[in-house]
């Protein structure tokens, strides 16, 4: 039986029944920062993720609804202040673009990662590594619900110029057929499973065509596991969905669905273990990933958890990352010792055949750029380092050395270690250039 979805926004949020035991406060909370920062969520997450007897300590709640301390303090103010005031949409909508222009909303160089076909620019296309191309559907740059922490916030907060989307299949097809160094694809967004087959069909099936062999990988990254896994399951379109998955495996190619899935509570209920069975009996690969986050999964023994029942239900645990600085990173951000110490722990914790994790990652504009660990090498305390991607595929895996800083949560923060100027990949143009 189809199970219709129902979500919830600024504008009718205070609908969910259990959200009358919430305190007015943080109910106004919520308006506040929804303003700033996208907020959208829905009956599955509400209904059966959500623990409601202790909301405002909920990982699920916080992943979902906005807080004040996702804010600074003076941006609160100000928000507040305006809506008391009961200020004119004019002047909201320029404070709060203002806000949202200081919060870091294209972080890590993503506007250097667009490709040109010839003097077209590409905006819905990013390809940094020269074997892997992300494309942003431009049906797809919405998802079910909304995570406070995403750090593509601003894909859903109206700030056009900073949007990653693209229409137009035939300019995808063309720049594929012109770069045959390029095997892997990686549909995201936004979420590409918020489209209807038919359109995702379009984007895909051309793939398979023999002109297109160098294409080995479809990658599809979607949170639709974790909060509508019902896209899989009930949708009048689910089934379609599941015969496309099995074509793309019958051609040949792999298939990888890179699942997010940040606490074990989204892998808990019978229709995302349902979904996951059926999104496997096609061929297909679930490779799942998360940023590490302070309230939410900064504990090994959660990240252990994680892992250990992802591979129970035959997901790939694939990433744990450092989170972006943007949005609301103050409010979940950890230092990158603390990062690498809950990554250890779990890791000591499991088996082998979970193993397959590697973090904690930092995607940099450099790259991805992964902690090894702290160690004391000639009297100095460093951060030991590696790139597991890079724009330049030379530095992949190779270990480099940054200065210890117990308060450091980014890579850019960290500066050379053993009195260099410059990191090894700083010296010089070792960027690739497609």
């Amino acid at each position: 039986m189809e199970k219709a979805i129902k979500t919830y926004s600024l504008h009718n949020f205070r609908s969910i029944h259990q959200i009358s035991a919430l305190p007015e406060e943080l109910i106004k909370d919520i308006d506040v920062v929804g303003r700033v920062l996208p907020f959208k969520t829905n009956n599955y997450v509400v209904d059966e993720l959500i623990d409601w007897r202790h909301p405002e300590s909920d990982p699920l709640f916080t992943m979902n609804f906005p807080k004040r301390e996702m804010l600074f303090k003076k941006h609160y103010a100000t928000v507040r202040k305006l809506l008391n005031a009961n200020a004119s949409q004019e002047i909201m909508e320029k404070k709060i673009r203002k806000i949202r222009l200081s919060l870091n909303p294209n972080p890590a160089g993503q506007e250097h990662n667009i490709p040109y076909l010839d003097e077209i620019k590409l905006n819905g296309m990013q390809h940094k590594y020269p074997e892997t191309l992300l494309f942003f559907p431009s049906q797809g740059q919405t998802c079910h619900a909304y995570c406070t922490f995403c750090f593509r916030w601003p894909q859903f907060s109206g700030m056009s110029s900073l949007k990653f989307a693209m229409k137009e299949a035939v300019l995808l097809f063309k720049y594929l057929s012109i770069h045959k160094e390029i095997t892997d694809i990686l549909f995201t967004g936004g979420d590409p499973m918020v489209m209807s087959a038919s359109v995702l069909e379009s984007y895909i099936l051309p793939l398979l065509k023999p002109e297109f062999n160098h294409i080995r990988s479809i990658r599809i990254g979607t949170k639709s596991l974790a909060y509508w896994p019902y896209r899989f399951l009930t949708d009048k379109d689910s089934d379609d969905i599941i015969r496309l998955f099995e074509q793309i495996s019958n051609s040949g190619r792999n298939l990888s669905i890179q699942a997010h899935f940040s606490h074990p509570v989204e892998l808990s209920t019978e229709a995302v273990r349902q979904a996951i069975l059926r999104i496997r009996s096609t061929g297909a690969q679930i490779r799942t990933q998360s940023p590490i986050l302070r309230n939410i999964n900064d504990k090994s023994e959660l990240w252990k958890q994680l892992w250990r029942k992802q591979v129970d239900l035959g997901c790939i645990p694939y990433y744990m990352f450092v989170p972006r600085d943007t949005g609301a990173k103050h409010f979940f951000e950890l230092p990158l010792e603390k990062c690498w110490h809950v990554f250890r722990k779990a890791y000591h914790q499991v088996s082998g055949i979970c193993r397959t994790v590697r973090g904690p990652s930092m995607s940099d504009h450099a790259g991805k750029i992964q902690i090894l660990g702290v160690q004391e090498i000639k009297g100095e305390k460093v951060f030991v380092l590696r790139f597991l991607q890079g724009r330049n595929p030379l530095w992949v895996d190779i270990p480099f050395f940054a200065e210890y800083d117990p308060k450091a949560s980014w890579f850019n923060q960290l500066k050379p270690a053993f009195g260099e100027e410059k990191f090894f990949f700083e010296v010089g143009n070792g960027v690739c250039v497609f």
